[in-house]
This record gives C-alpha cells, structure tokens and sequence, in this order.
C-alpha cells in the first residue's frame, strides 16, 4: 500500500513541472507573437498612407528645381543637407526594423529628456538621437531612404529584446506615431 501511494506522489511534481513549463513557452510565445512591435491594428492603414504621401512628395521634388531644394535646406537647420554629411564614407549598410519615440515618461522612463548616455534631447532640440542595442555610442548613422543626407548618432539604447532594430527620437508624439514601425536601410558611418 505504501508503494502505491509513493508512486502517486512522485507524479504530481512531473504534472506541475510540465504544466510549469507550458505556461512559460506560451508566455514567451505570446510576448514575441504580439508585443514584437510596438504599433496598434488601427495604424496599418495610417503607414499605407504615409508611404503614398511620401511617395508624392518625392515625385513633387524630383520634378522641383534644384535650386527650390537647396533654399529650403539653407531654411530649415534640422534638413542637415550639407557637403560634409554628404561625402561621409560609409563602413556598412544593412536593413533594420525601425521605430520612433519620443520623450515621454510612458515610453522612456522618470527622465524622458536624458538618453541612456547622458545627452539631454530636449535641450538640443534636434531629431538627430537614436536608440540602437547593436551599436556603440556616438556612432554615426544615416537613413536615406527615409531622411536623406541627415545624420543620426546613437545615444539612447532600447529595451533588451530589441537586440537589431533602432529607434528614432522625435519631438512630437504624432510624428512619432506617424512613423510607425518601418524596414530601414542604415549607412553606418566612419
């Protein structure tokens, strides 16, 4: 009688350790599955449209004279269109996930302003931060296809399991949301 009850005993923590272990695949599962891209069901259709804009404004400009394009990059500092980022060699290029952020609380944390190297984005008033895991500090990067000759330095890192995507600071929420989640060619700078 003792024999049986032993057994009976030595399978509840084989049913717990299995039922342990599919709880936790299916978390994981779940968490890579629906939260591997931080962008809402409702903004599909807003990425669709943005791409069109995008694509108009690019034929508008590739039919404007090039002269109208260089006044307005002489206008607007934060076009950065200048010989030097320009003729910046190029050490690699390769295609990333990209997104965008913000400094708010909710996305960052109780100092949205401070990057994870010390450098105030709110004073510097520039989009020109990104937050990339793959990256060291203070590397240059540029995205063509996306922002032409502006270059980007990383000085913010992301959460941990955005081991190969970057992330774009912005100063506005809205641009931010605009941007969405992209594929991205990036030019890793000398």
């Amino acid at each position: 009688m003792n024999n049986i009850i032993l057994r009976k005993s030595s399978l509840l923590p084989l049913k717990f350790s299995k039922l342990l272990i599919g709880s936790l695949a299916f978390i994981i599962f779940f968490d890579f599955v629906f939260f591997s891209y931080p962008v809402l069901a409702s903004q599909t259709e807003t990425i669709k449209e943005i791409n069109e804009k995008q694509a108009e404004i690019k034929m508008i400009t590739d039919n404007s004279a090039p002269a109208l394009l260089v006044s307005a990059a002489e206008q607007d500092p934060e076009m950065n269109y200048t010989n030097k980022n320009k003729q910046a060699k190029v050490k690699w290029t390769a295609t990333h996930v990209a997104t965008a952020y913000n400094s708010e609380a909710a996305q960052c944390d109780d100092s949205p302003c401070i990057t994870a190297n010390g450098f105030n984005v709110c004073e510097h008033g520039h989009e020109d931060t990104i937050a990339a895991n793959f990256l060291p500090f203070n590397t240059k990067v540029r995205i063509p296809d996306e922002f032409g000759d502006r270059i980007f330095v990383v000085r913010d890192r992301m959460n941990k399991r955005y081991s190969d995507r970057i992330d774009i600071w912005m100063k506005d929420k809205q641009s931010a949301k605009n941007f969405g989640v992209r594929q991205v060619k990036i030019e890793v700078l000398q």
